[in-house]
């Protein structure tokens, strides 16, 4: 069983952190185990959650306040079992970028066969989309893994 999950995305401000908050949330209530992190492929350091994220997730009971983007490097990688991305795109870019992590990376939607798209920019309702996506790929790792 995995034990170090890193969630990644593009700017590590939208579907990775909400993504992060939400497995570390389920695996808690699971009695599991973890470590659950974030980053992005193409982030830039430092940057707060998007507010439509904290909203959301804030809704849930869970707090997106602390949260600070970082890049995705080499050593982050190496610290992880698993690295869950939300699309082949991102997949390809850290396999290229990290050859060591072929086998580690998968897509959060692999077992329904779903890629989880960017909501950056857009409306609320692009939001929710997504972030019943991430609450879909998250539940069915869990039916594989923890069930």
């Amino acid at each position: 069983m995995f034990g170090t999950f890193l969630m990644v995305c593009t700017g590590n401000i939208c579907r990775s952190p909400m993504a992060e908050a939400l497995l570390a949330s389920r695996l808690s209530s699971l009695g599991v185990k973890a470590r659950v992190e974030s980053a992005g492929v193409a982030a830039l350091d430092g940057e707060p959650a998007e507010p439509l994220a904290q909203a959301l997730l804030r809704e849930r009971g869970l707090d997106l306040s602390g949260h600070r983007s970082r890049r995705l490097t080499g050593d982050l990688v190496a610290g992880f079992e698993l690295v869950l991305v939300m699309d082949e795109a991102q997949r390809r870019a850290v396999e290229r970028e990290h050859p060591e992590a072929r086998g580690r990376v998968q897509l959060l939607g692999r077992f329904g066969g779903f890629e989880i798209p960017d909501p950056f920019g857009k409306a609320r309702g692009e939001f929710e989309r997504v972030l019943a996506l991430i609450e879909r790929g998250i539940g069915e790792y869990e039916k594989a893994f923890w069930r």
